[in-house]
């Protein structure tokens, strides 16, 4: 197919778009209470790191993911970083993750000090593939009484970053039994999944509770978002309390006095980020509800027009975040692109891979097939909260 006008059509009438708009990859819905929390905030005086509104979002971001505890943050990177440098991870370290990532997943590990390793993806989840990640630790690991090492760079394994990629969860339970059995902590990068599910023993269980923590992002982007804004997820009641310390500057509560026990971060979500943040949680069913309409339409369309769509895996329930279609070759993804956007249709394709980009071409990779494969047919198509008229 090298005409794709026909599709271009069927977005452009899913989103009620006359043939001169612009479609937007993925816009912002305000719909609820956010001028209404905004302007509370303000008038109370509390618009930084402190006040009711993070108070509150923390509780309801965790009741709505199922988890005990929530620290909100001022970007999904910041929760990441935070999350590895509280468990211990630093220069001594590696971490492995995957090379199909939005690139922040590997600064979020670089920033301690420790080395991303790159493992293939799955090519239906796009995400960290538990059989190439079992495949490399029996080739390259090498377990010691508590903890593994690398067999080549004699370091230690810490920590697994697997990503939820575009909202559809990997087989994260696959991951998190090879993790427990190599004495390597899971954190998951959960930054594009808020409201994404799998099902486990037939129970419906949002993504990022498998590890010992997981980071969120509410960046401009996704699916809600306080403009910038993240957070943690953890059933761990200490590690929650560490990481509110540490995320706060690590500053010793006291009327007045400075002082500040531990290195720390200033990564705290301002109240007013947080009032946005909570107006938008509020609507977060309606929206996923919408989006998933939205999938199906794009799901039933291709199908019918022999394009493949990154579709539910069996047994879960994405939050289809970014919908993506996977085409023939490069040359027909660059077709796809070029005409989608002449046309005013944001269209992008899928990121660089991580260990493209200079400062991490040395990290070690397992060759990374899947991902190389994918990096050049997937594309991303417009996926906002559809506002019908």
């Amino acid at each position: 197919m090298s005409d794709f006008s026909l599709f271009f059509d069927f977005i452009r009438n899913l989103y009620h778009a006359p043939q001169k708009d612009f479609i937007p990859l993925h816009e912002p819905r305000f719909l609820g209470n956010e001028k209404k929390y905004l302007l509370e905030c303000i008038d109370s005086g509390f618009v930084s790191s402190v006040g009711e509104f993070v108070n509150q979002f923390e509780k309801e971001i965790a009741k709505f993911c199922g988890s005990k505890y929530a620290v909100a943050t001022s970007n999904g990177t910041s929760a990441l970083h935070a999350i590895l440098h509280t468990i211990g991870v630093n220069q001594e370290c590696e971490v492995i993750t995957q090379a199909l990532s939005f690139i922040a997943t590997s600064n979020a590990i670089a920033y301690t000090g420790a080395t991303p390793v790159y493992v293939d993806v799955d090519l239906d989840t796009l995400s960290l593939s538990p059989t190439a990640l079992e495949e490399f630790l029996y080739n390259n690991a090498q377990k010691q009484e508590n903890f593994t090492i690398n067999k080549h760079t004699k370091k230690n394994i810490k920590a697994c970053v697997p990503m939820h990629t575009f909202g559809h969860p990997a087989r994260i339970e696959e991951i998190a039994k090879i993790c427990k059995e190599w004495n390597i902590l899971l954190v998951e990068d959960n930054a594009e999944s808020l409201g994404s599910y799998f099902f486990k023993n037939g129970i419906k269980t949002h993504t990022g509770l498998e590890g010992i923590a997981s980071a969120l992002s509410l960046n401009g982007n996704k699916t809600i978002t306080s403009g910038g804004g993240g957070a943690i997820l953890t059933d761990d009641e200490a590690l929650a309390k560490k990481l509110k310390h540490i995320t706060t500057t690590a500053k010793v509560p006291h009327p007045y006095e400075y002082y500040h026990d531990m290195l720390g971060f200033n990564y705290r979500l301002p109240n007013l980020n947080a009032a946005l943040a909570l107006a938008q949680l509020e609507q977060l069913s309606s929206f996923l509800q919408s989006k998933l309409e939205v999938a199906k339409s794009y799901e039933e369309f291709c199908n019918k027009n022999g394009i493949e769509f990154i579709c539910a895996r069996e047994g879960t329930l994405p939050n289809f975040w970014l919908n993506a279609i996977k085409l023939k070759d490069k040359a027909q993804r660059d077709v796809f692109l070029a005409q989608s956007n002449a046309n005013g249709i944001m269209t992008r394709p899928i990121w660089n891979l991580n260990h493209q980009n200079p400062m991490y071409k040395h990290c070690q990779n397992d060759g990374l097939k899947n991902s190389i494969y994918l990096q050049d047919r997937i594309v991303n198509i417009p996926s906002s909260v559809r506002v019908d008229l």
